[in-house]
């Protein structure tokens, strides 16, 4: 599937809101189809000379905000339509586990160069070999961001806690935690405790519920229960996802290369009317089109700077790839320009 550099937002600035959807009529996959065809000319000019895929990475590794997902300083993502940078780290939630996910890899890395590192956006399959914090690890269970599972290696927030079954007549520890027909309960309090009355009939006892990942507001504690694949858990750890403030971790920032994406947006607006109308295009958008095309000529020339990052060459140098033809028409060699 297609990943898209621009955003729906992107459009506004040259068209309005209205005019945008009825262009596509409700159809989204104009756009992919529309913004595909722009980047290829894109890339058909500038691919010798600059790192245009790299550059064009940026905007299409831009992801919707995950509660799942750690970010550190300087990343960015998609909420509420905007593109944020993270000024603090963003810690994202964790949940329990019964069985681990990952185990540190011991044994010898023949080409420790081919290793990949640990990423929170993709997936992984048992006997997968990633390097993380300066330490090798094997995957045991499938996880990753496609899984709605992302666990990373050596972070475990909550641990397992040692239930018993409920008998009469035993006195329990305040805060220990006991089994009573299939369900966890807590001594919440020690006060005036009856021995004989079960847990689910006696106010000194609290039920335990199942850990929720939608809710944020566990506490880190000794006594912070959840239930979760059949038993009883406590946090280790903060296990809440950061909440988001404007001005605090985040801030509106927009890191995609600005020149692209100035005229990706024209090429793109001019192929979606070609998709619909191509007999019926508007001269704004046809002259957009063309100046676009002039700047991509020019760049891939080097006669202007596009203010994109130059492929560099064996010694760190500006790589240049390009062809060279001459139209002779003196023997002179001074009157013989040179085209590039």
């Amino acid at each position: 599937m297609y990943k898209r550099f621009l955003n729906n937002n992107d459009y506004i600035g040259i068209i309005t809101e209205e005019a945008l959807l009825q262009l596509i009529r409700g159809n989204e996959e104009r756009l992919s189809q529309a913004e595909e065809a722009a980047e290829e000319s894109i890339i058909e000019y500038l691919i010798d000379n600059y790192q245009i895929e790299e550059t064009l990475a940026v905007g299409k590794n831009l992801m919707e905000y995950n509660r799942q997902i750690i970010y550190p300083v300087g990343a960015h993502f998609y909420k509420d339509g905007k593109i944020w940078e993270a000024m603090r780290s963003i810690n994202g939630f964790k949940s329990p586990l019964i069985e681990p996910y990952w185990e540190e890899f011991t044994d010898e890395v023949n080409e420790p160069e081919k290793v990949p590192e640990y990423s929170q956006i993709e997936n992984y399959q048992p006997n997968d070999i990633v390097h993380f914090a300066n330490t090798y690890y094997k995957c045991i269970q499938p996880n990753g961001i496609d899984f709605n599972d992302i666990r990373v290696p050596a972070i475990v927030g909550w641990e397992i806690v040692d239930t018993y079954d409920w008998q009469a007549n035993v006195e329990y520890g305040l805060w220990e935690a006991v089994s009573y027909n299939d369900k966890f309960y807590a001594l919440i309090s020690d006060e005036n405790v009856d021995l004989t009355q079960n847990p689910e009939e006696s106010d000194n006892w609290g039920l335990i519920g199942d850990y929720d990942s939608s809710l944020n507001n566990y506490e880190y504690s000794s006594h912070e229960y959840v239930v979760f694949g059949g038993k009883v858990f406590i946090p280790t750890m903060e296990v809440n996802a950061d909440e988001l403030k404007e001005g605090y971790n985040i801030r509106q920032h927009d890191p995609r290369n600005a020149n692209v994406k100035k005229h990706l947006l024209r090429l793109a607006l001019y192929e979606l009317h070609k998709l619909i109308s191509p007999n019926n295009i508007s001269t704004a958008r046809i002259t957009d089109y063309e100046t676009s095309i002039i700047w991509l000529r020019d760049a891939s020339r080097l006669k202007i700077n596009p203010k994109i990052p130059r492929k560099l060459d064996d010694e760190n140098k500006p790589a240049t790839e390009y062809a060279i033809s001459t139209f002779q028409r003196d023997y002179d060699p001074y009157k013989n320009p040179w085209q590039i």
